[in-house]
């Protein structure tokens, strides 16, 4: 079957190498990775191996938000992660690149390669370059915070077109310091991307050559025995924490890094999502990237990249020393970091833009098993108000567009966790518009959905116990006094909500079917990465 699908003695004697693809045309952040493919395919060739392609989907956040098609965004991590484990080891393959663009296939890449334990490298399409609009720099973020200000009357029907059209110039992954581009830092950091790789943004002329490298790279780690658990540690994963921390990335990140350190056979007594309470106390935000700050990722590329960020970090004593599939250690490759003159972004450990980083876990009352706060963009650790309750996000989307959403509001909205929804919806459609109403300083949100990574603002998610498996959350009531205070940890009502639960588990509705049903069964709580695969404890 091999020699009808055009191999020869030739190639059949050489490592069989997957290219796990996913690429797609419905989306800006994968549409050219079908092009990449071919360069890592010669790549691979020169390096020895024999390239084998499959593709996986890819479920795109931007197009899919404040939709019910956002329930699929989370559910298609799994779904890519089982289809790479699958593919290759169905077929006996020896080593594996992926080639990766929106958000979830990042993760779920490196939760693969940590299941398959195989030499494995993960190269990110790179991101989008800004949209330009009346002279300014714009992006995604700006669309839906467009949105806000639309229906609060700061814009007319005109003036939100112009941004829509704007916004994305073609092919690339969201730009801002989003979800895309926080975990493909992360995979610099866990050491399973080459440094500076995933930095080309996705137009740039040398993102052909950084996938011909990748598959070099992959061939020199297959002669070597290095293998992809090899880099997934205790102290990789905290490096990556550090660095998602230090640029003020997406929450996303806690989530991803429970689920792959889960994968690879490191449980919640090794890392556990209080590391990243701790991480991001210790941790000073060094990068003045959007959504908080002023630049993006191609900006960040341009000034140094990882590498830069990696040597302040470095030199600041916030990482550790870690090998990487270039056979390279982190700290050799970041000694090298070239810093280009005059250069804003990234800035140096000492006099940081803000002293701790972006993200605090809290537990209370309301979230017994723990929730992460987002704190960037502003410099508030405490809110406390009264709670306004919505059941699911369109219904507080309506009140919001509606004018019910007042100043000093706890927002909650519940129904929206991994089991709940299904699939842990990201809530940027209204944090959005939130901010769009010019609402973003004077309300906090509470979910036990998730955020995107262009979220900003006093926001609270992944609360756990979610309130479809019985978590507190789920007997809140509108009028509810709420504290939250990222300083002290806590997560808190003056409710008394024993008299009021315990809340029951909730069966699952009927017309969840298919593959939501399968995924609502099998996914574990928010606080141990939302894992279908049984390793969340």
């Amino acid at each position: 079957m091999l020699r009808a699908a055009g191999l020869d003695e030739e190639a059949m004697a050489k490592p069989m190498v997957a290219i796990v693809n996913t690429w797609s045309d419905v989306t800006p952040c994968n549409m050219h990775l079908r092009g990449l493919a071919e360069h890592a395919r010669r790549g691979i060739r020169e390096g020895g191996g024999t390239p084998v392609e499959f593709n996986t989907i890819v479920v795109t956040d931007g197009i899919s938000m404040g939709t019910p098609g956002m329930r699929a965004s989370l559910m298609s991590r799994e779904a890519i992660a089982d289809s790479a484990e699958l593919a290759v080891r169905g077929h006996s393959l020896d080593a594996v690149l992926f080639l990766v663009g929106c958000d979830k296939t990042i993760p779920a890449a490196a939760m693969a390669a940590a299941r398959l334990d195989l030499p494995a490298v993960i190269l990110y399409g790179g991101s989008i370059m800004p949209g330009t609009l009346d002279g300014r720099a714009i992006t995604i973020q700006d669309v839906f915070e467009a949105v806000g200000a639309h229906s609060a009357g700061v814009i007319d029907d005109a003036g939100l077109l112009a941004v829509e059209k704007a916004a994305c110039p073609g092919a690339g992954a969201c730009g801002g310091q989003f979800t895309a581009n926080t975990m493909a830092l992360v995979m610099t950091f866990l050491g399973l991307s080459p440094v500076g790789l995933n930095d080309v943004p996705a137009t740039h002329p040398d993102k052909p050559r950084a996938a011909e490298k990748a598959g070099r790279v992959l061939m020199d780690a297959v002669r070597e025995g290095r293998n992809a658990r090899r880099f997934i540690t205790v102290s990789s994963l905290r490096n990556a924490a550090v660095a998602g921390t230090a640029t003020a990335g997406s929450t996303n990140i806690v989530l991803h890094l429970l689920a792959i350190a889960r994968e690879a056979g490191i449980g919640p007594e090794e890392f556990a999502l209080d590391v990243f309470d701790e991480v991001s106390r210790a941790t000073p935000v060094i990068a003045d990237l959007k959504p908080g700050g002023r630049f993006m990722a191609p900006d960040m590329a341009a000034a140094g990249g990882s590498a830069l960020l990696g040597r302040r970090l470095m030199e600041a004593g916030l990482i550790e020393d870690a090998p990487t599939v270039t056979g390279r250690s982190l700290f050799e490759r970041f000694a090298g970091a070239a810093e280009t003159p005059g250069q804003q972004v990234i800035v140096d450990a000492h006099a940081p833009i803000k002293a701790r980083g972006g993200f605090g876990v809290l537990r209370g009352n309301i979230a017994p098993e723990g929730c992460v706060v987002k704190l960037a963009g502003h410099e508030r650790l405490r809110f406390a108000g009264p709670a306004k309750v919505f059941d699911g996000e369109e219904a507080c989307f309506a009140a919001l567009q509606a004018g019910g959403i007042d100043p000093g509001d706890v927002v909650v909205i519940r129904g929206e966790g991994p089991a709940g929804g299904p699939g842990m919806r990201e809530m940027l459609a209204i944090t959005a518009a939130i901010q769009g109403r010019g609402l973003g300083d004077e309300v906090a949100l509470i979910t036990d959905g998730r955020f995107s990574g262009a979220t900003y603002g006093f926001m609270v998610g992944h609360v756990a116990p979610e309130a479809t498996r019985g978590g507190p959350i789920a007997v809140l009531r509108t009028g509810d006094r709420i504290t939250i205070d990222a300083e002290a940890r806590t997560i808190s009502t003056d409710a008394d909500l024993a008299k009021r639960g315990p809340a029951p588990v909730q069966p699952l509705p009927a017309e969840v079917r298919g593959a939501y049903a399968k995924y609502a069964r099998l996914v574990g709580s928010a606080s141990h990465g939302a894992v279908t695969s049984g390793v969340d404890a």
